[in-house]
């Protein structure tokens, strides 16, 4: 085993290091727009967690919906049938503007949606307004979500690491111009943040756009070779793999986002103390996920040349490796909370109520981590459609209803430790376990069938 660990987490690495840097300067947008809007007002750090909360639900669904690109150009990449790939972006591109559309007509209308938190009228028009902005940014974040997907697969992600940076260094002043005012412009508070994403959506487009255009490396893609219009065949394939990883992705994140908006019931501080600990869980849960892409990557490529015992290997060295580094940082999260908590130099009473969430948030790492891994090595192999059941039940099932009766105190006996936003955290946490322990199984009787359906090609 250690041999082939020794092949295999190099490889992780290498795929890994240039994903991991790219979705930190990513999550990094959160983090400036939670910290930059801590510092503006209460009430509007308390609209951009409902606000983002609904956004990440349906940006995050309908990506996973494209992203299943990836492990179908993988195979193609790992099969050297490159023309083909360069016919699949263009049919992504396609769906993610039917998405898109789609995904407008929610967020220009999110009234029902935000109706759940319960939050003050002033709390809430801020919120519809982030919303009603941000929408006009999400044709180009879905077509730019095609291009992610694109290189995933070619092992190419460093190109899309330094747009994902640039992009940061813009977002930063422009958050700071529109969220507190100056050169002619009065300040926007937190939909400032949305203004700013819009902008750097769009050019973010642009670029990639011009750089498959002009590099000699995607020639061989022909991308730009010909048009095409929807392919009713490509399409649907499409949608059978990312229909289920879209709701995967759906119910996943709403299992958090549906945490911020329940936890709003009991109040501003308490909303805010979350938010600032789940933007901090986002961005450690960075690390596990830019090492599931590049396991899904390498998975879906040796799939595709006819390498099943290869995929299965580097499918379990990549859960090992990436448990090990997981519980590793919840150690440390733990050590250095407080450090971390000034880091967004929170309000007293917000950091009171953000301190007992750490104890949760070191805890899940684990699970976390095996569960998101055995997921993307599962996409690899294109299964997904049990994957969202598992996601289903778990999240939805004992995180979200647990956390509910635990949060709420519904039978009247829940230790004081297991109320309000500590209870959401613990059933989530438990939610996790579940997830990853069906996840491995599932992944563990795939690979047993894959290997014995297809055998591999002899030397």
């Amino acid at each position: 085993m250690l041999a082939k660990l020794q092949r295999d987490i190099p490889k992780l690495i290498g795929l890994a290091g240039p994903l991991l840097v790219g979705q930190l300067a990513v999550i990094a947008f959160g983090v400036m727009d939670t910290a930059m809007v801590a510092r503006y007002s209460a009430d509007d750090l308390a609209a951009l967690a409902m606000a983002s909360s609904v956004f990440i639900s349906i940006y995050v669904g309908l990506t996973g919906v494209v992203s299943a690109l990836a492990p179908i150009a993988g195979q193609l990449f790992g099969a050297k049938r490159f023309d083909e790939i360069g016919e699949e972006v263009r049919q992504g591109w396609w769906l993610s503007l039917g998405l898109s559309l789609f995904g407008i007509l929610i967020l220009a209308n999110p009234g029902i949606l935000l109706s759940i938190a319960n939050a003050s009228p002033e709390v809430e028009a801020k919120a519809i307004l982030y919303l009603q902005i941000v929408a006009w940014g999400l044709p180009a974040s879905m077509a730019m979500r095609v291009l992610v997907a694109f290189h995933n697969a070619v092992s190419k992600p460093t190109v899309i690491t330094w747009l994902q940076i640039i992009g940061l260094l813009l977002k930063i002043p422009l958050n700071a111009w529109l969220i507190y005012g100056g050169l002619g412009i009065d300040p926007m508070g937190g939909p400032g943040c949305a203004l700013a994403t819009v902008v750097i959506n769009w050019l973010w487009l642009i670029a990639a756009l011009w750089i498959v255009y002009q590099g000699k490396f995607y020639q061989i893609f022909a991308v730009y070779q010909r048009f095409s219009w929807p392919d009713k065949h490509k399409i649907s394939t499409l949608l059978k793999l990312g229909l289920p990883i879209g709701l995967s992705y759906l119910i996943e994140v709403t299992s958090f986002a549906f945490m911020a908006l329940f936890i709003a019931r009991l109040g501003t501080l308490p909303l805010a103390g979350h938010q600032i600990v789940a933007n901090l869980g986002t961005v450690l849960y960075m690390l596990p996920l830019s090492l599931s892409i590049a396991t899904s990557t390498l998975v879906a490529q040796s799939i595709g040349a006819d390498k099943p015992t290869l995929a299965k290997e580097i499918g379990w060295s990549s859960l090992m490796f990436t448990t090990s580094i997981c519980v590793l940082v919840g150690l440390l999260v733990w050590q250095f909370k407080y450090p971390l908590l000034d880091l967004y130099a929170p309000p007293e009473e917000v950091r009171l109520a953000a301190i007992p969430l750490f104890l949760f948030i070191a805890f899940y790492q684990i699970f976390d981590a095996l569960q998101v891994t055995s997921a993307f090595i599962l996409r690899g192999y294109r299964v997904a459609f049990w994957p969202m059941w598992i996601y289903a039940i778990s999240l939805w099932g004992v995180g979200l209803g647990g956390g509910y009766i635990l949060g709420f105190n519904l039978t009247g006996n829940i230790p004081e430790l297991l109320q309000g936003a500590q209870g959401f955290w613990f059933a989530n946490s438990m939610s996790l376990a579940i997830a990853a322990a069906l996840l491995m199984t599932l992944f563990k009787h795939t690979a047993k069938r894959f290997e014995k359906e297809h055998p591999p090609v002899e030397v």
